[in-house]
């Protein structure tokens, strides 16, 4: 199955070079590592992946990446540079009588001349456990070259086995500098750009769609083309964009944001680890990617209060109480008007004080429970109100609290001195932090009999 924007599967220059009427990201892709955009991070001189390219020393490869960034176009340039047959198949329409078909060809091919060829599927997460596993033996074999290109974690979405047999690179979304230089080239180059429309870029609109994109090299290219072929020729026939037709060819930007995926998932940590570090800004931005992108706002208020317990805690209870109420308030409200509520939760958790001390504690004494020998209830404190706990000895000797001056008599509720709240000195903990020491020494000067309670 051949990619529809190349002409033929064979190497060389006709394969990368689409059609005339191809929008112009189509038209505009790469012919070389020269002209490849960004991903300096394994492209650069002595990189890993550009050494093995121009050594041709490479069996599989996965390239992961947002939508946009060159996986495709890496893909063919990747056979260009080997002199590779390069073969495309779907991990949407694919299936595995089609692997098996483009592996016996390859076989062939190798046999007959030597050539080598590069199986590249696009959206490999797409592809079952079945179609994963019968590529394997044609890559155990050499048979196939692979190359597989994914927006969705390769290390979750891809089997082991194929993951283990192949070098993953990550992609990044290209910088503005990197688009910009794009669109430059686009607009110079007569034969597949939009050379012939004496179209010139204003900076304030070659910066806009830089932003607007993204990142993201076809949405760009294929804004400039719009806005240029919008844009009416002045009087001397040159087509000049301006801010203005720039921000009518890319209305509203989107952001790369899949609701089950590793942008969901980053950008969740980031707003939760951002509220942890007191830092209000980077909360509050990225809360606001999460609205923009559609994220459900009772996913957010959940994040919000499991905040406010786990990371402020016993520093400032109020801020559970701001957390639940927004929490309450935005299933009343909805959007629009809920990214106020949350914005005012966020901002007050980001800059109260910090302590985990309550979740520590929890998570001590469940691991207490599960790992070591469960504890009886002590005698004085179990159930004495029925006929016959008296006889068990339930309840004698128990201290009531409020009998004694304070609210607090030194009689421990749990054997061996066991310690898993450990408060700190931060907001109002530190003010429980004295209350406890106090308590403490009481309990060890009781221990040692030095301190016999008294009403």
């Amino acid at each position: 199955m051949s990619d529809d924007l190349f002409a033929s599967p064979d190497a060389g220059a006709a394969a990368i070079d689409a059609a005339p009427d191809a929008p112009l990201a189509a038209r505009m892709r790469p012919r070389s590592l020269a002209e490849y955009a960004g991903q300096g991070h394994i492209l650069g001189e002595g990189k890993l992946l550009r050494r093995a390219v121009q050594s041709d020393r490479f069996s599989s490869i996965i390239l992961y990446g947002p939508p946009g960034v060159g996986k495709t176009t890496l893909a063919h340039i990747i056979s260009l540079e080997t002199k590779a047959r390069f073969v495309t198949l779907s991990g949407v329409e694919s299936s595995v009588a089609d692997i098996r078909k483009e592996a016996e060809a390859a076989q062939r091919l190798k046999r007959l001349n030597g050539q080598a060829t590069i199986l590249f599927v696009d959206e490999i997460h797409r592809f079952n456990k079945a179609q994963q596993d019968v590529l394997l033996p044609h890559l155990e074999r050499g048979t196939l070259r692979f190359i597989g290109a994914t927006t969705h974690n390769p290390f979750f979405y891809v089997n082991s086995p194929l993951v283990s047999r192949s070098q993953v690179f990550t992609l990044e979304p290209l910088g503005i500098a990197d688009l910009e230089s794009l669109m430059a080239r686009a607009l110079a180059d007569a034969e597949r750009g939009l050379g012939a429309q004496r179209a010139e870029l204003t900076p304030e609109a070659a910066r806009h769609l830089a932003t607007v994109a993204d990142g993201d090299a076809r949405k760009c290219l294929n804004a400039l083309e719009l806005a240029v072929l919008s844009t009416p020729p002045d009087a001397e026939g040159r087509v000049i964009v301006d801010l203005a037709a720039a921000e009518q060819s890319v209305q509203q930007k989107t952001v790369v944001y899949d609701g089950d995926g590793d942008a969901h998932y980053d950008t969740a940590s980031a707003f939760i680890k951002s509220m942890r570090a007191s830092d209000p800004d980077a909360a509050v931005y990225w809360l606001a990617k999460m609205l923009h992108a559609g994220e459900d706002i009772r996913f957010i208020a959940r994040r919000i209060v499991i905040a406010a317990s786990e990371d402020v805690g016993l520093a400032d209870s109020n801020a559970l109480r701001v957390a639940v109420a927004a929490q309450q308030a935005v299933e009343v409200i909805g959007m629009p008007e809920a990214r106020i509520l949350l914005s005012h939760a966020v901002i007050y958790i980001a800059t109260a004080p910090k302590s985990n001390r309550a979740y520590a504690a929890i998570n001590a004494a469940l691991e207490d429970v599960r790992g070591a020998r469960t504890l009886p209830v002590p005698k004085h404190l179990r159930d004495s109100h029925y006929a016959g706990a008296k006889q068990f000895g339930h309840g004698e000797g128990y201290l009531y609290p409020h009998d004694f001056e304070g609210g607090f008599v030194p009689q421990r509720c749990l054997e061996g001195g066991r310690v898993y709240y450990e408060p700190t000195t931060n907001g109002l903990e530190g003010r429980i932090k004295e209350r406890l020491d106090h308590y403490r020494r009481e309990w060890e000067k009781a221990a040692r009999g030095e301190a016999p309670p008294a009403s």
